[in-house]
């Protein structure tokens, strides 16, 4: 806690006052152009990720950047995701899954998460990429967990579609989806195809949407 303190005494006393002028601009407006929805995992940063300045970025951060379908019950997600679209009128959104990732392992490993009821029922909104997943034959624990991260990537992006504010946004061309997978030990992120066909370095291929 200690060091938590003294990293925002530093903000305070030595990172605000040099953009003070940006944080006035943003005091009472935020104009944010993409929603941003990534793992709540310590070692993936969105803003740092992508360079992005504060009122930049609309985020949403859980247990295996999950976007429950749209339902009679709405939650949280539904909510932040409507808010973004509509209010907020993002034109952009990325779903960011990442290497390593826990939740995407105990899915893969069929992990007893007896312990943790709530996680092991959230993470029943990946089931169609287990499913997938499943079908499939792997040289390794460590290839079954990299394509369990891909095709949750690939299931959330179904998911999010069911949402109704998406739903209108993408027919009227107002925004686009993309398919992200962040490498942690490399920094790399590769990117889904327009289809959802395969992933390809999005360094190479910055243009590179899904929808």
């Amino acid at each position: 806690m200690q060091e938590i303190v003294k990293g925002f005494l530093n903000f305070q006393q030595n990172v605000f006052p040099e953009r003070k002028d940006l944080f006035k601009s943003l005091a009472s407006n935020q104009n944010p152009k993409a929603l941003f929805i990534s793992c709540s995992d310590s070692r993936l940063v969105p803003e740092l990720v992508t360079q992005s300045e504060p009122g930049q970025l609309f985020v949403i951060r859980n247990a295996g950047n999950i976007v429950p379908p749209f339902g009679p019950e709405p939650g949280g997600v539904s909510a932040t995701i409507e808010y973004a679209v509509v209010a907020l009128g993002v034109t952009e959104i990325i779903i960011c899954g990442h290497s390593n990732c826990g939740a995407m392992n105990a899915i893969a490993s069929n992990a007893d998460l007896e312990t943790m009821p709530a996680v092991d029922h959230w993470l029943h909104y990946a089931n169609a990429a287990k499913a997938v997943v499943e079908e499939r034959n792997y040289d390794s624990v460590e290839k079954r967990l990299n394509e369990m991260v891909k095709e949750n990537v690939i299931a959330q992006l179904n998911n999010i579609k069911t949402h109704p504010s998406v739903a209108v946004a993408l027919r009227k061309g107002k925004v686009r989806l993309h398919g992200w997978v962040y490498d942690i030990e490399s920094g790399g992120i590769i990117a889904l195809t327009k289809g959802g066909e395969s992933f390809i370095s999005l360094s190479e291929n910055p243009e590179t949407c899904f929808e």
